[in-house]
């Protein structure tokens, strides 16, 4: 594969996982003194690759859970932010300015901290009561977020015995990061093809939806925007035909992330109104890309860490056929703002 280390990706994804055991000793004592509740808090895209560990929780367990953007909470009044509140902050390099500070307004809540990051002895994690680190970086970053929240939600519902599958599925797990590697072969072709199609392609349109609409907010708005400079507009697939659909033509693209289970119905509904009024649709669908070890009812769970594998090829193939490190910024970490 281009530009691709099988290694180092292997090293950090099973690292995500290989913190199961640590993250298991705090979840089970937090849950014994009593939490009422979960937050996600981070900036960016370290927020929304939450959503997806947000979703699990919201469909399979009655723990309420909360996903906000660090500097809003801080402004406003959250009548569920408290003592009993367990609070999750993500952030790569652990130095961002804004989930540091909602850490500390957090604790001053009265709320737990757990800090996830790329790098020990950042500032994120010094002022979390817990910090669990796992170095990466962007190309292998949302895999391993994925994989941490993903420890976190589904300990919490085993431990109020909501997921009776727990250990059959954390078995599985542990063969996922052999399985992506597999997914990233496969796409590999076609992200090159992709690549070489649409770089000059000004504009997409991305649309997901249920767990995997994270994923597609994410890969627009962190990876084309603002690592690659290209405009897009990622919309739910159902918010899709309430005014995102008056945009369409027939040379309009429009990436369509495809995931399983129970809201697949949703986004088959963009891909036959696309298929009629667009020829530059693209499917990614999660069903595609077998995975080797992974009962068929965990799959839906799966599919937003099956998108970001894929797409990372497309990431990579895309910098080097528009001539556009994914490192290059104009304004990010160069001006004040």
């Amino acid at each position: 594969m281009f530009n691709f280390d099988r290694d180092r990706f292997l090293r950090i994804q099973n690292g995500a996982i290989g913190l199961k055991d640590e993250l298991d000793v705090v979840i089970d004592e937090l849950v014994t003194k009593g939490i009422k509740n979960v937050f996600f808090v981070g900036t960016g895209g370290a927020a929304i690759l939450m959503y997806a560990a947000e979703y699990i929780l919201k469909n399979h367990s009655t723990l309420p859970v909360f996903t906000e953007i660090s500097s809003e909470l801080m402004v406003m009044d959250h009548q569920h932010l408290n003592e009993h509140s367990l609070v999750i902050l993500p952030s790569l390099s652990g130095t961002t300015k804004e989930t540091v500070e909602a850490a500390k307004f957090c604790k001053e809540k009265g709320a737990t901290t757990i800090g996830l990051v790329g790098h020990a002895k950042t500032p994120l994690t010094v002022v979390t009561d817990y910090s669990f680190i796992n170095f990466a970086e962007d190309d292998t970053s949302c895999e391993s977020f994925y994989l941490q929240s993903f420890l976190i939600a589904f300990r919490l519902m085993y431990k109020r015995q909501e997921f009776p599958e727990y250990h059959q599925w954390m078995e599985e797990l542990k063969m996922l990061p052999e399985a992506l590697l597999k997914v990233k072969e496969a796409s590999e072709n076609r992200a090159k093809e992709f690549a070489q199609k649409h770089k000059d392609t000004p504009y997409h349109i991305l649309s997901g939806a249920g767990i995997d609409w994270g994923q597609t907010y994410y890969y627009a708005m962190c990876i084309l925007e603002e690592m690659q400079w290209i405009k897009t507009r990622p919309v739910h697939a159902s918010d899709f035909f309430h005014g995102t659909l008056e945009l369409v033509e027939e040379d309009t693209s429009i990436l369509l992330l495809k995931g399983e289970g129970r809201v697949r119905s949703l986004t088959e509904r963009v891909e036959r109104f696309a298929n009629h009024f667009s020829k530059e649709l693209t499917v990614f669908d999660t069903k595609d890309y077998p995975l080797e070890g992974i009962s068929e009812p965990f799959r839906p769970f799966l599919s937003p860490i099956i998108l970001a594998t894929l797409l990372e090829r497309i990431s990579c193939h895309l910098e080097e056929v528009r001539n556009h490190p994914l490192t290059t910024r104009r304004y990010y970490k160069k001006v004040p703002f």
